[in-house]
């Protein structure tokens, strides 16, 4: 029904993916948004709102909440309360004002690494140190490791921030690992900050499960941190939602978000996020049909043709983590392999963290084609590396 085989071209749109590539012979396939175009409806509703003509300060009205609200109940069974939720701009700024909302400089956070970037830098930003928790790899996907984490607690360990579903990794947690790891905060009286904004993006054997709907515990002691940007491609308009269950815990981000001066939303993010919610789940489940394939096609060509590099189990996102430690090359080597050599512009793995070098991140949220061109491309790198005596 939906046609993501559309080569749609975004190349002199002020496209952060696209236009910061000032070589067109290189192929972007990093900056984790989607080269699809958004679902019609969400595009519909967006035409009929700039024909309006005034767009002036915005507010998030019923709407906005219920479509929310509704969402959350029908494909994840949460029943969260419409008092529970405030928008912002960006998960990114979530994260940053919820842990400026709930440390104090020189207090201690958690992260879980390798893992997405900004993690770092919003615990750093904010004066906190960071107690990294490396996952531990194992039968070809990440687990994590509460046995190693748990000397490293301190009387100063304030927060932990989840990436769940993960990023790079593609891990969707199971109930059984996040009710550990939400037992083993509770005890310590840690806040748990879950960035959930690839939650909608799960293989159809997969199901994401929201930390604060495992039990009554865990939904008082954690911030949930949402977004359609991922799921419908409309990261550019920057529509973000915080579910909040704790009264003392949403009172403190509260008082961050409204001093920080970013609580009116962008009255386009309004518009598109109703939309996507509302019509946008059918578009959605054929997406992730299409983007499992990408992923299937990556796996199985790079084992068959290219097995010097490995390919991590993925159970959902559009993102792609390549093992490429046998190359035996620096994190410089490899990211001059794939752009001077293979003509591909992927994720380093180093900046996801220590635990990421060796590894390259790869977007597949585009057309096929496009997937075929970077494993092509890939594999004539290979060949012409192996012709130089290259593994001999």
């Amino acid at each position: 029904m939906y046609d993501f085989d559309e080569l749609v071209e975004r190349r002199g749109t002020n496209c952060f993916k696209w236009d910061d590539v000032k070589d067109g012979d290189l192929l972007p396939m990093w900056v984790a948004d989607m080269d699809f175009k958004s679902p019609p409806a969400v595009i519909e509703a967006l035409e009929a709102r700039a024909r309006h003509g005034v767009f002036g300060y915005s507010g998030c009205w019923n709407t906005w909440y219920q479509v929310l609200l509704d969402w959350m109940k029908k494909r994840y069974g949460w029943e969260a309360r419409r008092e529970w939720i405030d928008n912002s701009p960006g998960v990114v700024a979530s994260l940053s004002m919820l842990v400026r909302a709930y440390t104090h400089p020189g207090d201690q956070v958690i992260i879980q690494t390798p893992v997405y970037s900004p993690f770092y830098s919003v615990v750093r930003s904010n004066g906190c140190q960071l107690i990294r928790n490396p996952l531990i790899m194992e039968d070809g996907k990440y687990r994590m490791d509460l046995d190693s984490l748990r000397p490293r607690i301190t009387s100063r360990t304030r927060a932990i921030i989840l990436c769940s579903p993960h990023n790079p990794g593609g891990r969707v947690w199971s109930s059984d690992e996040l009710k550990k790891l939400g037992e083993f905060c509770l005890e310590r009286d840690i806040v748990m900050i879950s960035d959930e904004i690839h939650c909608d993006l799960i293989f159809p054997e997969y199901r994401h499960n929201v930390l604060a709907a495992l039990s009554p515990e865990l939904e008082q002691n954690s911030a949930i941190v949402n977004a359609p940007s991922k799921t419908f491609n409309i990261a550019g308009i920057q529509a973000a939602s915080t579910i909040i269950p704790n009264e003392k815990l949403r009172n403190a981000y509260r008082h961050v978000l409204n001093n920080s001066g970013i609580d009116i939303p962008n009255v386009f993010a309004v518009t598109a996020m109703e939309a996507a919610y509302t019509h946008g789940e059918a578009w959605l489940e054929e997406l992730m049909i299409y983007v499992q394939a990408n992923y299937r096609l990556v796996r199985s060509f790079i084992q068959e043709r290219i097995p010097q590099i490995k390919v991590m189990e993925s159970e959902g996102t559009f993102l792609v983590w390549l093992d490429c430690r046998d190359l035996g090359m620096d994190d410089h080597e490899l990211e001059t392999f794939f752009r001077e050599q293979a003509r591909l512009i992927l994720s380093p793995g180093h900046i996801f963290g220590e635990e990421g070098r060796g590894f390259q991140r790869m977007n597949i949220g585009c057309p096929r084609s496009l997937v075929q061109e970077a494993l092509l491309r890939l594999e004539s790198a290979m060949k012409r590396m192996q012709s130089k005596g290259w593994g001999q």
